[in-house]
Order: structure tokens, then C-alpha cells, then sequence
């Protein structure tokens, strides 16, 4: 009798598992089939004054051939707290993405190249933006991450995963890095935040190239593992935290409109081409400047600090997106059209607060732009002007003037096309042929399963309770 009971717990198993398979499979379908997948980076460790600056390869990352649609992070604790900016300041975090050799016996890169990854081995598969070095990401943000939309409107999406674009016995994997800051008990807590370099104390970057005398602050001085200067007595414990990130994205169409993703950096040194000479196209893209301050006298108590580029774009379109990136100190950039049209304008929001999303001083948030679809257009070659503006009411060292585009290469109705009706219609049918499939594989199951247990009772077996 109790190997017969044990029998049907065993079948009446089989029938969950089979419904837990067809809710998992009508779960995928909701919300248009917009699909959305949160990850934790592998820790890092913090204590006060410490930064860490991490390169995670072959990360966690949603696969196939899809359209992703956005990307969202914060920092947490192993308790899955959020952590506030003024304990964990989040300078960047961003994503790359890239092939790796089959095979190669290594999921780290060996090389030292752009960010690690270079070699044979590797094919980093960067933005379509125009920088020749750095800012190859296809998404990043910093402080502001909490509250700055990444959401793209249907029917567009950034194509990932197409075996086609894949190189013969390469895989497509993603890089993320992680920038953070402890500023718990620091004597100066922005200084460090602008990687001030008095106050870490460096004189060689990571490189350990020598640092420029008039070089004050920025990245080459909050390198991994530095240490910002802490107030003598102060104790804090040492902790691991996780990058929580969260990717929405959906099955590719045809019906999809794919978008190009192109970062500007007001700090680009552009050459442009001169083909009478020989000469190509060049941007050097520096990524961070200083803002000096001004004088403030008694008629002008605000001063503002303006920054400006012309550029090109070599492929043009309609824009669907566009946000700036810039650090505390930061009102505001907008990117314009030849005709002096605004094309985006995107201006920061401070916090008011203590809370994670709401911290005084911070930048928590920058506003987006969602143009209507074919509203507003890029030409290609169109020289385009981009400002940032930083109150330099006082010095601001490291700072960043960079904008996120999103550019489609053609108009297309604001349509749902997630799941064409007939595709939806298939999948459905599939979904109920499968379904009646394994519920009759279960009642089969069942059958045998009872049938086992009768010959075995009158065969006289007894089941072995241990």
C-alpha cells in the first residue's frame, strides 16, 4: 500500500510539473511579449574611502536573437538593499558587448586592450557613435540611474544576437563594468566623488604613466583599489554589494525597427576628412574635463560654465531617444540641428533627500527625450552643435558631457509589432498542441504508473521506508 501511495505522488508530480511547464511557457507571453530579465553582477567589495572599478566578462545576459528594449541598474547589498550615492557613490556602470573565440579555454580576457578586450580572440562590437577610443558601450549611466528612463517605444529595438553578424566560431557574450566610490566617512565626500587626486593620494595613473601637472582630477585618479582619504577614527565595516540589473527585450521581427545607438562627448577633438590630402576623419573623445570656477562678486553670485562641439553623424535618421550623461555640478545639455532646431534637450534632477533615488546633492535622474516617430530627423552628414552646461560656482574636476541618441533609419508607424497576430496566432496553437501533448503523455503516465503498482501489490513487494 505504501509503494502504491508512493506511485501516485510520483504521477501525481508528473501533472504539476507539466502545468508549472505551461504557466512558465504563458508568463513569457504577457505584457505584449515584452520580456524582462534581472540579474546580479558578482560582488564587490567596499569599505570607507575604497573604489572599485571591476571588468565582469561573459556576464549574465538574456540570449538569441532579440530587441532589447532597456536597460536599468542600481546598487544593492547581499540583503538586496538599495544602497544610497552618499555611502556608495555609483560613478558608472556600462555595458559591452562583444565575440569571444570558441574555445579559447578562458572566459577572462587576457589582453589589455579596449577595456580588456583585444587579441584574436576577441571582436569588441561597439556603438555606432563616432569616437574612434573609449565609449564603446551600448548603455551605461551613473548616479542618475534610478530615475532616467531607458524605455524605447514600440517598434523599435537594439538587435542583438544575430547568428548572422556572428563571426565563424566566435559566441556573442557581454562585459559589464562597475564604478563605485565608498564616500562613508571621507573628509571631502565631493572631492572624492570627482576623484579629486590630492585627496587620493596618486601620482600615476593605472597605467602608472606619470599624471600631468595641471591634471587635477577625474578618472586616472580613482582607479580600482585606490583609496579616498577618510577622517582619522572613523570605522566602518566592509561589505559586498551587487549591480542589479534589469534588461527587458523581446523575440526579433522583421516587423522590429532596429536602432543605432550613437554617444556624443562634448570633449571631442574632431578632425575632419580631407580627402584632397589624405587625411581621415578623427575623434578623440577625452570623456571627462575640469570645470574651473569663477569669480563671484557681489553683482553675479551664479556663474555658468558652457561647453560646445560640432560634429557629424555619417548615418542619419529619425531620433527616437536622447539623454545626457553629466556628474553633480551639471544644468543641462541639449543637442541641435544645423538650423539651430533642438533635437534634445536633457537637464538634470537633484535629489532633496537621504533615501536611495532622492539623495541631496546628487544628480538622481536626467529628463529624456521621446521625440514622435519621424518627428524629428538627422540628416546624414548634418553638422550638429552639442552644449553641456555646469554652474561653476566652484571648481568641478572630472566631469562629463555625453548624449545618448537613439536613431532609426526610417519612419514607421507607432505600432505594437512585439508579436504579429499571425505569429502570436502560431505560437498559441503550438503552445495548445504541446499542451494537450503532455497532458496526455501524464494521463499515459498515470496509467502505467497505477498499473506498476497493482502487479507489484499482488506480486507481494513492499516498499522500503527508510
Amino acid at each position: 500500500m505504501a509503494y502504491c501511495s508512493k506511485c501516485l505522488l510520483h504521477s501525481m508530480a508528473i501533472l504539476v510539473f507539466i502545468t508549472i511547464v505551461q504557466s512558465s511557457q504563458a508568463y513569457l507571453r504577457n505584457e505584449n511579449g515584452v520580456k524582462t530579465a534581472v540579474f546580479l553582477s558578482r560582488k564587490f567589495l567596499m569599505e570607507p574611502g575604497s573604489v572599485s572599478d571591476k571588468y565582469f566578462y561573459n556576464i549574465d545576459f538574456p540570449r538569441g536573437h532579440i530587441g532589447l528594449k532597456s536597460f536599468d541598474a542600481e546598487v544593492i547589498d547581499e540583503a538586496g538593499n538599495s544602497i544610497p550615492l552618499h555611502e556608495t557613490y555609483l560613478h558608472h556602470w556600462l555595458f559591452v558587448r562583444y565575440y569571444q573565440r570558441k574555445h579559447n579555454g578562458s572566459d577572462v580576457a587576457k589582453y589589455h586592450g579596449d577595456l580588456g578586450l583585444d587579441g584574436p580572440d576577441f571582436v569588441v562590437v561597439k556603438n555606432s557613435g563616432v569616437c574612434d577610443y573609449g565609449l564603446i558601450q551600448y548603455f551605461g549611466l551613473g548616479s542618475e540611474t534610478r530615475r532616467t528612463s531607458t524605455y524605447m517605444p514600440d517598434p523599435y529595438g537594439i538587435e542583438v544576437g544575430n547568428l548572422e553578424d556572428i563571426p565563424s566560431g566566435f559566441e556573442e557574450r557581454w562585459m559589464l563594468n562597475v564604478h563605485a566610490i565608498d564616500s562613508r566617512g571621507v573628509e571631502d565626500r565631493m572631492g572624492c566623488t570627482e576623484c579629486r587626486c590630492d585627496l587620493y593620494n596618486v601620482t600615476v595613473d593605472d597605467y602608472d604613466q606619470p599624471l600631468p601637472p595641471d591634471y587635477n582630477g577625474g578618472l586616472r585618479c580613482c582607479y580600482d583599489e585606490t583609496r579616498c582619504r577618510v577622517r582619522q577614527g572613523f570605522l566602518g565595516v566592509k561589505r559586498s554589494l551587487h549591480l542589479k540589473y534589469t534588461v527587458k527585450y523581446v523575440d526579433w521581427y522583421t516587423s522590429i525597427v532596429p536602432v543605432k545607438i550613437y554617444i556624443l562627448d562634448v570633449t571631442d577633438i574632431w578632425t575632419m576628412a580631407d580627402e584632397s590630402r589624405g587625411i581621415k576623419s578623427r575623434h578623440r573623445c577625452q570623456i571627462e574635463y575640469e570645470v574651473p570656477s569663477c569669480a563671484v562678486d557681489a553683482g553675479n553670485d551664479y556663474c555658468t560654465h558652457t561647453k560646445s562641439l560640432h560634429v557629424s553623424l555619417p548615418i542619419g535618421g529619425d531620433v527616437i531617444y536622447g539623454v545626457a550623461h553629466q556628474h553633480a555640478g551639471g544644468i543641462g545639455s541639449a543637442l541641435y540641428g544645423e538650423d539651430g532646431r533642438v533635437i534634445c534637450s536633457s537637464n538634470p534632477m537633484y535629489g532633496e533627500g537621504n533615501e536611495p533615488g532622492n539623495e541631496a546633492g546628487y544628480i538622481v535622474g536626467m529628463s529624456t527625450c521621446y521625440p514622435r516617430p519621424g518627428s524629428v530627423k538627422i540628416s546624414s552628414g548634418e553638422t550638429l552643435t552639442l552644449v553641456s552646461n555646469y554652474s561653476n560656482a566652484q571648481r568641478h574636476t572630472g566631469v562629463m558631457g555625453l548624449f545618448y541618441i537613439l536613431v532609426a533609419g526610417s519612419s514607421q508607424p507607432n505600432t505594437v509589432v512585439h508579436a504579429p497576430a499571425e505569429v502570436h496566432q502560431a505560437r498559441m496553437i503550438r503552445l495548445s498542441v504541446w499542451g494537450v501533448a503532455l497532458f496526455g503523455v501524464a494521463i499515459i503516465l498515470v496509467v502505467i504508473s497505477a498499473f506498476q503498482c497493482r502487479i507489484r501489490k499482488e506480486e507481494g513487494y513492499e516498499a522500503i521506508v527508510m
